[in-house]
C-alpha cells in the first residue's frame, strides 16, 4: 500500500461521475461539494498483495494515527487515489481496506471519513506548507503489527515487503480438509466392508489403493522411476526457468503427447462431444466465477492485469459453462456434450506434493461436460462414461483400481445401480461416503493407477454436478415449454495427459523390475522401426528402405553413425525400439530384412512389406504422427 498525507487548511471534494462499474453508491448530498477543514488528507492506493484486509487496514489506521498525533489533527479524510501505484489491488479489496481503516479511526476517537470510492472527483486543497505537511509512505503489512488501533483487531499474516503471497483458498478446499468421510470396500455381492477387515485375497492393488487413500501419505521417500526414464530417453525434463511443476517436452516426448492429444480428442468427438476452445485466465471478480471458485477444491495461480486480478484456470469448466449459459438448448439436444483439450490447466499444488509427471502445476487436461435433463439421464451417461474410461485404460495397457466418492444418502438410494456397474467390471471397489457435500458433486468415480512406490493416481474421472447449472444460470427448454436446469457431468476420460505418460512409464519400470523388457505401446513409440546398416557400403540401400517405410505411415529412422554394429544395436535396445532391422550383404541380395522384435525377443526374416504391414496393424485405429527429429541419427543434435 502507498499513501500520501497532506495536512490541509481545507479540502473540498466533488463526486462527478462513476469511474468503475462497482463504484460506491452515494446520495445526492454526497454528489455535491463536501468541505473538510483542519484536516489530515490521506491519499491511499491499496496494492496487489494487500488482500489480508484486516491486517492492511490495521496498518493504514495505525500509520495515519501516528501522523495525526504528530500534527495534533483530529479530522481525517481517507482519499482513494489509485494513481499512486502501478499495481493496484482489486477494487473490492481497496474499498474493504479503506472502510475498515475508517472504522478503526472512528473507534479511536477521530472524526474520520472517506471520499466516494470508484468516482471521478474534483477537489480543491490548501496545504498548510509546514515541514510535516506532506509525507509519503509505503506500508507493508507485517505479522507483528506492534501497537494496534481500535479494540479487538488482530494482526495480519503478510510478510514484510509482501514477499509471501497470501494463498487464495476456496471454501470448498477448506471444507474438504476437515470433512468427515468413511471408506469401505464394496464387493460384488453388494456388501460394504471396513477396509481393515476386508479379505483382499488377490486384490493387492485395491489394498494398496485403500491404504493410500486413508493414510494420505502423498510425499515420495524415493524418486519415482518414471522421472529417470523420461530423462534418459530424452522425453521430458524439468524447466529451471519456470515455476516448479512446469516441464519442457523434448521432441520425442512432445510426439508422444501429441499422439495422445489426438487420440483423446478423437475419443470424445466420436462419442458425440463438440469441441470448443476457451481462455486460460478469468476474472476473480466475475460474480458467477467467484461463486464457483468457492465450491471447487483447488488452489490457483494469480495474474494481475491493470486493475484486474485474474486466475489461471484449473479446468475448462469456466469457459464451457459460460458458453452453455449463452446457448439456446432444447430437451431434444440432451444429453449435450462439450469438450476441450486444455493446454494448459494450472493448479498451485504444495511444493512437497509435486512428484514428476504425477502431480504438477501445469497440465494438459481433456475436459468434457455433459448436460443432462434429469437424474435418470445423468446416471445413464455416468455409467456409459465409466465404461468409456475403462476402454481408454485398457487401450493404454494399464491396470487400475476404481474408487467411488458418494454422498451417503445418494449411495443408499442407488446402491443397486453402483453394484450393477462393478459387477460388469468384475472387481470390488473402494467407496468413500460423505454425509454432506463439500463441493458441487453428489458422486464421482476415478480409475486409479498404482505406481512403483505404492502411490495411487487418479486418471479417468466423472462427476455428477448438481449445483453449477444454478451458479451459471444454464437452462434448457423442457417438453412442456418451461425452463429447467440440467444436471452436468464433468468428465476426463483419460485424466491429464502428463499423468497418462507417467503411468505408461511407471508401468514399464514395473516390467523391468520383473526382469521383462520395457516398451511403450507401438503406436506411441517415437521410433517404430530402426534401420541399421552393417557397414558404410550398405548405407544407400538402408536409406532407400527408410524412405519406402515413410510412405507406409511408419515412424522409421536410420543409424548412419560411424559406430560399431554392436553399439548401434545396444543403443536401439536402450531406446526401446520395437523393431530393429539390420541390413547387410545377405539382406541386400535377398530383399529381406533381419528384424529383431523387442516384445518377444525373436529374430525374423521379413520383407519390407511384411514389416510395414505389422506396424500398420499396431497403428490401426490410432492417430499417426511423423517424428520431427532428423531421420538420420548422425544429423541429430544431442538432447
Amino acid at each position: 500500500m502507498r499513501i500520501l498525507t497532506v495536512h490541509a487548511d481545507f479540502i473540498e471534494v466533488e463526486a462527478l461521475s462513476k469511474a468503475i462499474k462497482d463504484a460506491e453508491a452515494i446520495d445526492e448530498k454526497q454528489k455535491g461539494k463536501q468541505k473538510y477543514e483542519e484536516v489530515l488528507v490521506v491519499f491511499t492506493a491499496v496494492e496487489t498483495g494487500d488482500e489480508d484486509v484486516a491486517s492492511v487496514a490495521q496498518k493504514l489506521a495505525s500509520e495515519t494515527e501516528n501522523v495525526a498525533k504528530q500534527l495534533k489533527a483530529k479530522n481525517i479524510l481517507l482519499y482513494p487515489l489509485v494513481h499512486l501505484t502501478s499495481k493496484p489491488s482489486a477494487p473490492r479489496v481497496a474499498r474493504a481496506v479503506i472502510d475498515k481503516a475508517e472504522g478503526l479511526l472512528k473507534h479511536a476517537g477521530y472524526s474520520a471519513d472517506h471520499s466516494p470510492f470508484g468516482w471521478y472527483k474534483g477537489y480543491t486543497l490548501k496545504c498548510k506548507g509546514h515541514p510535516l505537511s506532506e509525507l509519503s509512505r509505503e506500508l507493508k503489512a507485517e505479522g507483528d503489527q506492534g501497537k494496534q488501533i481500535g479494540a479487538g483487531v488482530g494482526s495480519g499474516g503478510l510478510t514484510v515487503g509482501g514477499e509471501k503471497e497470501k494463498e487464495v483458498i476456496s471454501a470448498s478446499l477448506k471444507q474438504e480438509s476437515v470433512l468427515k468421510s468413511h471408506f469401505h470396500i464394496f464387493d460384488l455381492d453388494g456388501k460394504l466392508h471396513e477396509i481393515e477387515k476386508f479379505n483382499y485375497g488377490k486384490h493387492d492393488g485395491l489394498k494398496t489403493f485403500a491404504t493410500y487413500e486413508t493414510k494420505k501419505v502423498r510425499a515420495y521417500e524415493t524418486e519415482p522411476p518414471h522421472i529417470k526414464i523420461m530423462k534418459e530417453h530424452g522425453l521430458i525434463d524439468y524447466e529451471p526457468g519456470s515455476d516448479s511443476g512446469n516441464f519442457r517436452f523434448l521432441p520425442k516426448g512432445r510426439l508422444i503427447k501429441k499422439i495422445l492429444e489426438r487420440a483423446i480428442t478423437d475419443y470424445c468427438s466420436n462419442y458425440g462431444a463438440m469441441e470448443v476452445e476457451t481462455p486460460i485466465m478469468y476474472d476473480y471478480e466475475h460474480p458467477t466465477l467467484k461463486k464457483y471458485l468457492n465450491r471447487f477444491p483447488a488452489r490457483q495461480y494469480t495474474v494481475i492485469s491493470e486493475d484486474k486480478k485474474l486466475f489461471l484456470r484449473f479446468a475448462a469448466c469456466f469457459g464451457q459453462f459460460l458458453i452453455a449459459h449463452d446457448m439456446v438448448i432444447s430437451h431434444k439436444h440432451l444429453p449435450l456434450k462439450m469438450f476441450e483439450l486444455t493446454r494448459y490447466s494450472f493448479g498451485r499444488e504444495h511444493g512437497g506434493e509435486l512428484a514428476g509427471l504425477k502431480r504438477l502445476r501445469a497440465f494438459t487436461m481433456p475436459d468434457m461436460h455433459t448436460f443432462c435433463g434429469d437424474i435418470g439421464q445423468a446416471k445413464t451417461e455416468f455409467e456409459a462414461q465409466f465404461f468409456k474410461s475403462l476402454d481408454w485404460m485398457n487401450d493404454m495397457g494399464l491396470d487400475s483400481e476404481a474408487g467411488f466418492r458418494v454422498q451417503e444418502d445418494f449411495f443408499e438410494e442407488n446402491k443397486d445401480w453402483y453394484l450393477s456397474m462393478i459387477k460388469k467390471w468384475g472387481k470390488p471397489v473402494l467407496v468413500e461416503l460423505f454425509k454432506e457435500r463439500y463441493a458441487y458433486f453428489i458422486t464421482k468415480f476415478e480409475f486409479n493407477f498404482i505406481d512403483n512406490n505404492d502411490k495411487a493416481s487418479a486418471l479417468s474421472t466423472v462427476q455428477i454436478d448438481v449445483e453449477n447449472a444454478d451458479t451459471y444460470d444454464i437452462n434448457y427448454i423442457a417438453e412442456d415449454g418451461s425452463k429447467k436446469k440440467p444436471l452436468i457431468l464433468h468428465a476426463s476420460i483419460s485424466g491429464s495427459l502428463e499423468r497418462v505418460i507417467y503411468a505408461l512409464l511407471e508401468n514399464e519400470a514395473r516390467k523391468m523390475k520383473q526382469g521383462k523388457k520395457a516398451m511403450l505401446p507401438i503406436w506411441l513409440a517415437p521410433t517404430q522401426v530402426r534401420i541399421i546398416p552393417v557397414s558404410d557400403k550398405h548405407r544407400d540401400y538402408a536409406s532407400g528402405i527408410m524412405k519406402t517405410f515413410e510412405g507406409n505411415c511408419v515412424r522409421v529412422d536410420f543409424d548412419d553413425r560411424s559406430e560399431q554394429l554392436g553399439k548401434k544395436i545396444r543403443d536401439a535396445e536402450r531406446e526401446w525400439i520395437p523393431y530393429v532391422a539390420v541390413v547387410g550383404d545377405r539382406e541386400a541380395e535377398s530383399g529381406k530384412l533381419s528384424v529383431t522384435l523387442r516384445a518377444s525377443g525373436e529374430k525374423k526374416e521379413m520383407t519390407l512389406e511384411e514389416l510395414a504391414s505389422l506396424v500398420e496393424k499396431e497403428n490401426s485405429g490410432k492417430p499417426f504422427e511423423q517424428m520431427t527429429l532428423a531421420r538420420e541419427l548422425g544429423k541429430r543434435a544431442i538432447i
